[in-house]
């Protein structure tokens, strides 16, 4: 059984558009050089680099998830619910978290038990989380106090490097080393990659699938703390659109869509890129508007160059 890590020379390639693309704006923005601005620029990608590194593992086995947004919005009014009635931040991001793998393991049984397209059950459950959202917070938003909670988003190590850039950094490592140096990791690009091989090798594809979409919530669970904090406000209309980020961030950096084909670091790299975009055009003044359609013709390039790649196989 072949299993299909990442193509070399696609990697390769992202690489070096992104160090293109950090030259050019070396060259024309004197802001882009500053110190500042590149802790601005880390800060800014951590949210979406820590759910990409979720969407990663499900890309390669397979599947998607367009869940992502809404349970952000539940992992935002847990905190503030937990936070309201008890004051106590580490009770709120535990469960939090929980929640949201949790959701993880509602698509992931859905899934894998009845071989529904990840596609349809994941727009089922991001409609049903969302309305749990506005359920649990009665629609109303939770304004936040609790100052140790506060400091996840906001506090800064010797007063410079935000906390949630070493969370993403810690997501990172762990995720990396799920995928390289676990069986969970070897597995997963098995399934990804041919699922009935998979299952005839004696993977249990089952279990691979669950574990995969509650590695998805717990990232994204992550992720919506820190936003949570950021802001310092539980809100059942947070997370709208991030999952498009973490898709683009992860088929940027060489995830292929038709499983069985990623790393980790490629992912990191396509989350710089996606960061780097929105940097670039914001310091030469151009409209928020146009970032959307940017990044909508990159996916799209993107997909098709893997299509091409995939054909020539």
């Amino acid at each position: 059984m072949k299993l299909r890590f990442t193509g070399h020379s696609r990697q390769k390639g992202i690489i070096i558009i992104l160090l293109a693309m950090i030259l050019f704006l070396f060259i024309i923005s004197p802001t882009f050089r500053t110190f500042q601005n590149t802790i601005n620029v880390l800060n800014q990608i951590s949210i979406n680099g820590i759910i990409a590194m979720g969407m990663t593992f499900v890309i390669i086995c397979a599947g998607i998830d367009i869940s992502v947004g809404s349970i952000i919005a539940l992992a935002s009014v847990v905190v503030g619910a937990v936070l309201t009635n008890q004051g106590n931040s580490l009770t709120a991001v535990t469960a939090a978290i929980i929640a949201c793998a949790l959701v993880g393991l509602f698509n992931g049984f859905f899934v894998a038990k009845f071989g529904m397209f990840p596609f349809v059950v994941t727009i089922a459950s991001q409609l049903i989380i969302r309305g749990l959202a506005y359920v649990i917070s009665n629609g109303k938003s939770y304004v936040l106090t609790n100052e140790s909670f506060k400091q996840l988003g906001q506090g800064r190590l010797f007063g410079k490097i935000p906390y949630s850039i070493f969370v993403f950094l810690g997501v990172t490592l762990i995720c990396h080393i799920l995928l390289t140096r676990m069986k969970y990791g070897r597995y997963l690009y098995a399934t990804g990659g041919n699922e009935q091989a998979a299952i005839a090798s004696g993977v249990n594809v089952f279990m691979v699938k669950i574990m995969t979409y509650v590695c998805m919530g717990i990232c994204t669970g992550i992720a919506g703390v820190l936003l949570t904090a950021r802001v310092n406000a539980g809100q059942p209309a947070m997370g709208v659109g991030y999952e498009t980020d973490a898709i683009a961030a992860s088929v940027i950096g060489g995830v292929s869509f038709i499983g069985g084909i990623g790393s980790i670091g490629g992912t990191a790299i396509g989350v710089l890129i996606i960061g780097l975009i929105n940097n670039g055009m914001n310091l030469m003044g151009i409209s928020s508007f146009y970032q959307q359609i940017v990044k909508g013709f990159i996916i799209l390039l993107t997909v098709i160059m893997d299509m091409q790649i995939s054909k020539k196989k």
